[in-house]
């Protein structure tokens, strides 16, 4: 019980072809295949659409980078020696 056999297929296709009709299927696969790939385009723009809302926030919000790990050194900052002569 639970188990999709095939005998199970072969029910639902006679069943499917008796509904439909055997013209009328080629077209709802072709419908329903129109529709999956609308629907596969608008959710991978609305993904690209956060995706970018998420950079300009980042950039907006003046995104600093995260500090040194413990084991990582923090680099000193370049001094420039012409320029320390030029204060003096």
């Amino acid at each position: 019980m639970g188990a999709l056999k095939p005998w199970h297929i072969a029910v639902l296709v006679v069943v499917l072809i008796l509904l439909f009709g055997a013209k009328r299927l080629p077209d709802a696969a072709r419908s329903l295949g129109r529709s999956l790939r609308i629907i596969k385009a608008e959710t991978k723009s609305l993904q690209d659409d956060d995706r970018d809302l998420a950079e300009k926030a980042d950039a907006q919000a003046g995104y600093q980078p995260l500090p040194p790990h413990a084991g990582q050194q923090a680099q000193q900052p370049v001094v420039d020696p012409v320029h320390r002569v030029r204060d003096n």
